[in-house]
């Protein structure tokens, strides 16, 4: 059995899992609703606010404490790079996916927490912090949502036949995508979306692909990824339609498409 499949079939340490979710929400929104939200600029030249640390050190306690064998690779903790050379299993983490929408407070922002297997994401937690909301599943684990009131219900693709809908970056739309959008054949309906909220409006029905001809990291991806491929979608490279891996030498995603199938 895969280290995801006995997690998603404990449900306290499941429970424990989304609770430390919600946990990271509360802190994210207490400094969104605050009037200085401590930006700073990393060496990468990436945006960086007290969210995103403030996360970043709820998640990695909470984690430790849980699952004391799976040790956490975290985009706010370089030296956590090095884990995926030596661990075949652990958890990566994206504290605050969305920063440049969180600093702009236009609420398209998620907190993610994937759990990797073997070069593939296995399960996966995404949250939208304003809605309320916990998205969290694996391939093979179903995908469900949990909203605001605490009910919680299995979520899968549908299709919207007759049209096309392609979801886009609201910060990315580079000329290769619009260039691969032009491409596509019928009706095209352009959704756009921030973040990790792109990967679940293809989860949620309301988009069907999603063409990523940009710059991503893994922790980027893989929460949203395992949610997606639960709610029975896709995440291909683009170059040779394999599924996305994890754990590269280069953290660094290839072009991808996220598809419904």
């Amino acid at each position: 059995m895969s280290q995801a499949s006995e997690i998603f079939n404990d449900p306290k340490l499941l429970e424990q899992l989304k609770s430390l979710m919600q946990e990271a929400d509360s802190a994210i929104l207490d400094v969104y609703h605050s009037s200085d939200l401590g930006e700073q600029i990393k060496e990468n030249n990436s945006p960086v606010t007290q969210a995103d640390l403030a996360t970043h050190q709820i998640l990695v306690k909470g984690l430790t404490k849980l699952t004391p064998k799976i040790p956490v690779v975290s985009e706010e903790d370089n030296n956590s790079l090095n884990i995926p050379n030596e661990h075949s299993i652990y958890w990566l983490i994206d504290p605050l996916d969305g920063t440049k929408e969180f600093i702009n407070r236009n609420d398209e922002f998620t907190c993610n927490l994937a759990l990797i297997e073997n070069n593939t994401t296995t399960l996966g937690f995404v949250t939208v912090p304003v809605r309320g909301e916990l998205y969290f599943g694996g391939q093979g684990l179903g995908a469900s949502l949990r909203t605001t009131s605490g009910t919680e219900s299995p979520i899968r693709y549908q299709n919207k036949p007759g049209v096309t809908r392609i979801v886009a970056s609201k910060s990315h739309l580079n000329e290769d995508t619009r260039a691969f959008i032009d491409r596509q054949e019928g009706t095209i309906e352009l959704i756009q979306a921030g973040s990790s909220l792109k990967f679940l409006k293809i989860a949620t029905g309301e988009a069907d692909l999603y063409p990523r001809l940009a710059p991503t990291c893994e922790w980027d991806t893989a929460a949203a990824q395992a949610v997606l491929e639960g709610a029975g979608g896709k995440v291909l490279q683009a170059e040779n339609l394999t599924p996305l891996r994890y754990g590269k030498k280069n953290i660094l995603n290839p072009h991808f498409i996220a598809c419904a199938n």
